[in-house]
């Protein structure tokens, strides 16, 4: 198995680099509803700022899942578990490891 460090460090500069723009985009959301006189419980005109402070709320809660994830499987990696299932102690296939470098468990026990 090649060292599955550089791949987990690049999804973790992406999800930070994600975390920071939907950070940034909730603050203009909220900025702009500061300056807005408008009912945004009932806006005619389509998504309605609380919707778009939703959306980015899950965008952001999955940022920040996916950052422990990663630093997880660094954490595993780092202890000599790497690519042990935590669940069940087998070791997670090569392919999935592949596939999801931050995966903690066999697909059996995904």
């Amino acid at each position: 198995m090649d060292d599955p460090r550089p791949a987990l460090d690049a999804e973790r500069a992406r999800n930070e680099r994600l975390l920071a723009d939907v950070e940034r985009s909730m603050r203009d959301v909220s900025d702009a509803r500061q300056d807005a006189n408008s009912d945004d419980e009932h806006d005619p005109e389509g998504a309605t700022l609380a919707w778009e402070r939703g959306s980015l709320g899950a965008v952001r809660d999955a940022a920040r899942q996916r950052i422990e994830q990663v630093d997880a499987a660094l954490a595993r990696l780092d202890a000599g578990t790497y690519g042990t299932c935590t669940v069940g102690g087998e070791p997670i296939p090569a392919a999935r490891l592949a596939a999801v470098p931050w995966a903690a468990t066999c697909v059996a026990h995904a």
